[in-house]
């Protein structure tokens, strides 16, 4: 089954909510930069958090980045979205050793760490896009996000996210949701979805035991009455071309570029988000060098 996104809104108007299902965009990130498996879940919560935000948005040719830098042996967590919720990502050290709370309990906010911060690069196809960060709470993803949604975008919010590595370090299931009150809502839901959220569990639990999207949705809002909207099929999406690269390399200016024809050595350039080389002769840097 492909990986979906699922939005709703309950019948009064006070709760938007949405869930994805992403084991296939996580795996094809593990397979992609060959992640261990604490990596594999700090990634894969990061993408997933960053789908349901680039869906969220709704705004044409628009997207979304997420950026975590924490201080951890991770480093950097990066994913980027576009409006339909398709996403591409990396880390920097996907290759740290297993760092688990326990057994078989995987510690994330150890290996992001939590001096740092989370940053979301809101892209509106405006002049200039829209920068929020906050302060790292636990690093553990989900919990940041929610302190970014309610302090960077004065929104109360909760975002639970889970990625379940199997003793393959295959992704057996990944997913998440992210619920928001409206404006006008009473207080009292706060204390009804923070029982229902309590109450549901794990999304990895959720997930693992074959809840469906909807399913999960109803669980962690408590039975509230919800209205579904049609999913959307999601993806890892990388959308790297030789052309952009090429872009990139004049970006380097023509002393680089001389220096580099030069050297008569072909130059190959690797994509951070699929691991795609792209190569260049020393002729077809030239050809771009004539071009400038």
């Amino acid at each position: 089954m492909s990986d979906q996104i699922l939005r709703a809104m309950t019948t009064d108007g006070w709760v938007k909510a949405v869930a994805i299902s992403s084991r296939g965009i996580v795996e094809r990130a593990r397979t992609i930069h060959k992640t261990t498996p604490t990596a594999t879940a700090a990634l894969g919560r990061t993408l997933t958090a960053c789908a349901m935000l680039g869906n969220m948005q709704k705004i044409e040719n628009g997207s979304v980045t997420l950026q975590i830098k924490g201080g951890g042996p991770l480093g950097t967590v990066l994913a980027v979205s576009d409006a339909v919720g398709n996403v591409r990502g990396y880390v920097q050290n996907p290759h740290i050793t297993l760092l688990e709370k326990y057994a078989g309990k995987l510690d994330v906010g150890a290996a992001v760490g939590t001096d740092g911060l989370l940053t979301v690069i809101r892209d509106l196809q405006m002049k200039e896009p829209y920068v929020g960060s906050v302060e790292l709470v636990s690093g553990e993803i989900g919990d940041d996000v929610t302190a970014y949604l309610v302090q960077s975008e004065q929104c109360p919010s909760a975002c639970g996210l889970g990625v379940l590595v199997d003793v393959d370090h295959s992704v057996k299931v990944a997913g998440g949701y992210i619920l928001q009150l409206l404006p006008g809502a009473p207080e009292s839901l706060i204390d009804r979805l923070e029982a229902g959220i309590a109450a549901a569990g794990s999304v990895t639990s959720m997930l693992d035991a074959g809840l469906t999207l909807r399913e999960m949705l109803t669980k962690v809002t408590d039975g509230m009455e919800l209205e579904f909207f049609e999913p959307t099929e999601v993806e890892y999406r990388c959308y790297c071309t030789r052309d952009r690269v090429e872009a990139t390399l004049v970006s380097l200016g023509r002393e680089e570029l001389t220096q580099i024809a030069q050297e008569g050595k072909d130059v190959q350039v690797e994509c951070q988000f699929c691991d795609t080389e792209y190569r260049f002769t020393p002729n077809e840097i030239r050809a771009i060098l004539e071009n400038l």
